[in-house]
């Protein structure tokens, strides 16, 4: 199997560095989930841990849940809800949106605010190697301290700035010495709900949540992380400054994956932007098999435009995978052979998820049960097609 790092811009083989893969995800910040981007991203890594199933690989897959963030706050109070019950309140949504999607829950699911103690205790060694210092009660990571930070990017230093401020950073902060500088701890403002650490009352940075999340449920190197492609600065450069850093074990991560992002109406989908197709409501007019099959048309690596009637098609295009429990199916007979079916789909797979060309062979393959004769075997041709489907995430009802 070959994928794609994002790391060193080439496909490159991959098996995992034990006898299981290791694979964390960066979730949703709970607030006006789930839309058509969420949904690809997701669908995308059920996929990827559903063939590494398939290849005999067991998966222990984390996933967060960002639930404390500045966004969460403003959110808040702009509805005059209580932050902790409008995080719940979505995070719920989201799970039940991945269900209805048929998208396998992780092994391991935290909370941002369930991992408090571990982040403060991964701040104070970063702390007390020196590469991050504290003033007013708040904790900084300082970039200047890691000479590896652009590894991933490869961002210039002079065009990373205005990337990270439009992604949350606050340069003019004073107590920073470099406006690049990232947050690990944040000091207490008004209003705002805080935690007790050794440098005040305060909460914890976005980036180093999901550090301590990844190192403590996986390990000091994982074999994939992955995310949205806008994630890649700063949010996971930052992540591996820290967390190597931390550790003194490099790489942080052995194989990085991002997915690239869905348009619509010119735009990429974002909560910012306002351009939102929810997979709620999509639903309400599609099946599970039919979206995930639309969203697996795409490669995950190329960006595309939401367009409905590509939607309509692919409801066409599952209600022909009903083959699979195709009601005159004969044992006895000429039997189909799904082997060189199976074959392919898996040499598609190997070739960096390339999830188009595996449902094109699908399609094949349903085609050839469907224009079997009446005394065929179909029998092992059908199971064939579960089993491929089954990867897919699809349920295949006819």
């Amino acid at each position: 199997m070959r994928l794609y790092n994002t790391l060193t811009h080439h496909k490159e083989e991959f098996s995992p560095a034990q006898d299981h893969v290791t694979m964390y995800v960066c979730g949703i910040t709970p607030y006006d989930t789930t839309h058509l981007g969420h949904a690809f991203t997701y669908v995308v890594f059920d996929t990827l841990a559903r063939y590494f199933g398939l290849k005999g690989w067991p998966v222990r897959y984390a996933q967060n849940v960002t639930d404390i963030d500045d966004d969460i706050l403003r959110k808040a109070r702009e509805g005059g809800d209580d932050w902790k019950a409008l995080g719940d309140r979505w995070t719920r949504r989201f799970v039940e949106d991945m269900d209805a999607l048929n998208v396998l829950r992780p092994t391991y699911f935290p909370r941002a605010t369930e991992e408090i103690a571990r982040i403060i205790d991964m701040t104070e060694v970063l702390l007390n190697k020196g590469y991050a210092y504290e003033k007013n009660g708040g904790v900084y990571f300082h970039v200047d301290s890691c000479t590896r930070f652009g590894q991933l990017s490869r961002i210039p230093r002079d065009e990373m700035l205005p990337i990270a401020n439009r992604r949350g950073n606050i340069p003019d902060d004073p107590n920073k010495r470099d406006p690049l500088d990232f947050v690990l701890w944040q000091a207490a403002k008004p209003g705002e709900p805080t935690w007790d650490s050794p440098w005040g009352p305060g909460r914890p940075g976005w980036h180093i949540e999901c550090s301590a999340m990844s190192l403590h449920y996986l390990g000091e190197t994982i074999d994939i992380h992955g995310g949205g492609g806008d994630l890649v600065f700063p949010h996971h450069e930052c992540e591996i400054a820290q967390s190597e850093q931390y550790t003194g074990v490099q790489p942080f991560v052995r194989f990085w994956m991002h997915i690239a992002m869905v348009h619509h109406e010119g735009e990429k989908m974002a909560k910012s932007v306002g351009n939102l197709v929810m997979a709620r409501d999509l639903l309400q007019t599609y099946s599970p098999d039919a979206i995930r099959a639309y969203l697996l048309s795409h490669h995950y690596r190329t960006s595309w435009e939401y367009d409905e009637a590509e939607l309509r098609g692919s409801t066409a295009r599952v209600e022909r995978y009903g083959a699979a429990s195709r009601a005159d199916a004969v044992a006895g007979g000429n039997p189909l052979d799904g082997t060189p079916y199976r074959e392919r789909f898996a040499a598609a797979m190997d070739d960096d998820l390339d999830t188009p060309a595996a449902l094109s062979i699908v399609d094949e393959l349903t085609d050839a049960i469907l224009t079997a004769t009446g005394t065929q075997d179909l029998v092992s041709a059908q199971g064939t097609l579960r089993e491929l489907g089954g990867v897919m995430g699809l349920q295949l009802r006819d």
